[in-house]
This record gives C-alpha cells, sequence and structure tokens, in this order.
C-alpha cells in the first residue's frame, strides 16, 4: 500500500503538468497534494498529523497583486499544526521556493535553517539585503557527506536550475550538497528589483557574498527536515540525481524512520 505523503504548494508559479509527473513517479508513496489558499486551512484542520511525510514546494504567505508585495502570517492552527507534526517527531522535506514563504513567521526560517528574502529586512536581529536568483544556470553539485539521504547519489553531478544568493544558516545546519558556482552578487538578479517589475536587474544591489550549499539535513524540534534548493522546473524535476536525493530524502523524515 505504502506510505502517506503530503505535498503542499501554491503561491509561487510552477509547470503544474511536469509536476505533478514527477510526484506520479514517487510510486512508493500514497501522494495527497493540497494547493494554498486550502492547504493551510486543511493543515490547520489535522490533515499533517497523520501523514507519514511531508513536502513542501508552497511559498505561502503572499500577494504580489497590484504590481506590489504584502506579506502575512500563517493562521494559528497552521502554525500549530507544523509545529506539533515536528514536535511528534515527524519530519518534511522543503524545496527551491519554500524557503521564501512565510516571511512573517520567523520560526519558519529557523525550521528550514535559512530564508530567500523577497525584500530588505531583518533576520535574526540584524539588517540583511534582499535575496537573489538566477534561472537556467548550469553548474556542477558535488555531494559533501555520507547520509542517508545522499545514498546512491553520483559523487558529483550536473545540473541546469534556478539558484539562490539567500540567508543560509551555515551553523546550524548539516550540508550535503555544494554548488560549484560562485555565490556572489555579480552572478545573480535582486528579487525586489523583480518585484517592483525590474527582471534581471543587480544594479546598486550589493548583496554579500552567500553559501554555496543547496542541499542540508538539520533537525525540526523532535523531526529530521531536510532542504533541497533544486526543483524550478522540468530539467530539475527530470534529474536522476535530484530525484533520488528527494525519495531518500522523504525515506528519512518519514514518520518511525
Amino acid at each position: 500500500m505504502g506510505q502517506d505523503l503530503l505535498v503542499l504548494s501554491g503561491g509561487h508559479p510552477y509547470d503544474e503538468a511536469a509536476w505533478d509527473a514527477f510526484l506520479g513517479a514517487l510510486d512508493s508513496w500514497n501522494v495527497t497534494h493540497l494547493v494554498h489558499p486550502e492547504a493551510e486551512r486543511l493543515v490547520g484542520e489535522g490533515r499533517a498529523a497523520g501523514a507519514d511525510a511531508m513536502l513542501f514546494y508552497d511559498m505561502a504567505g503572499f500577494d504580489f497583486s497590484d504590481g506590489g508585495l504584502a506579506s502575512r502570517p500563517p493562521s494559528e492552527a497552521f502554525k500549530q499544526a507544523i509545529l506539533a507534526r515536528f514536535a511528534a517527531g515527524r519530519g518534511a522535506v522543503v524545496m527551491h521556493h519554500a524557503l521564501a514563504g512565510w516571511a512573517d513567521w520567523p520560526e519558519w526560517a529557523e525550521l528550514l535553517g535559512g530564508r530567500f528574502l523577497y525584500q530588505p529586512g531583518q533576520l535574526r536581529g540584524n539588517a540583511v539585503l534582499d535575496s537573489g536568483y538566477r534561472h537556467d544556470v548550469q553548474y556542477q553539485a558535488t555531494v559533501v557527506a555520507d547520509h542517508p539521504v545522499t545514498r546512491g547519489v553520483p559523487a558529483n553531478f550536473s545540473v541546469t536550475d534556478e539558484l539562490y544568493l539567500a540567508e543560509v544558516f551555515e551553523g546550524q545546519i548539516f550540508p550535503l550538497v555544494r554548488a560549484d558556482h560562485a555565490f556572489v552578487a555579480e552572478g545573480f538578479f535582486s528579487a525586489a528589483a523583480a518585484v517592483s517589475g525590474r527582471m534581471f536587474d543587480n544594479q546598486r544591489w550589493d548583496h554579500p557574498p552567500g553559501s554555496n550549499c543547496v542541499a542540508w539535513a538539520k533537525r525540526a524540534g523532535n523531526a529530521d527536515l531536510v532542504y533541497l534548493q533544486f526543483g524550478d522546473g522540468p530539467q530539475a524535476y527530470q534529474n536522476p540525481a535530484i530525484r533520488r536525493l528527494l525519495a531518500n530524502a522523504l525515506n528519512f523524515t518519514a514518520a518511525g524512520s
């Protein structure tokens, strides 16, 4: 019968057909896919409690309408449901743009081990710039740890995907995969500029160099959490190494593993 996997998406555009095919390849899992805003309500009503594994591919808490950006925290019921899940030792896998979600819930960044910011702001008591993005980057990824998530993954593998110049809490994570790429402002574009309508702009955006860690593990409460920066679109979904990483991560974070 397989184990039950709860997937959350919504809040950020993606290739829905390719994503559904990606989930369909997880043939050892019974997949339930919830999309925001209904996902927030249903999780708050208890839908996350019994799932053996959870996969966050959502970017909730934002409103990009009217040419601007508004943000809000999740409902108290959603917060408590997620925290209760982790407290009970039930883990999760978090992919790609979910690193940007719930900007007004600081504990989300602490659970994940980092944050992508759409606007300059405060993080851990410090002023930080908005994060950076770059689409369709061709790079080599290197496995840097012998870990259940990396078992069977080639030591080095090629990736074409979006990369982030974001905040990564290197002192609180266990790095699994690093990217052979320069994480400096000159190679990325400002998220705040994109929100204001200036796509692919990094002028007068002096972001400091960032972490090249693109996959990590950490503890979230009493549970295991894995973050995979991979996952912008079909090229990433179809990459055998990324598929293996996700399959391993789901098994590693599943309840009772």
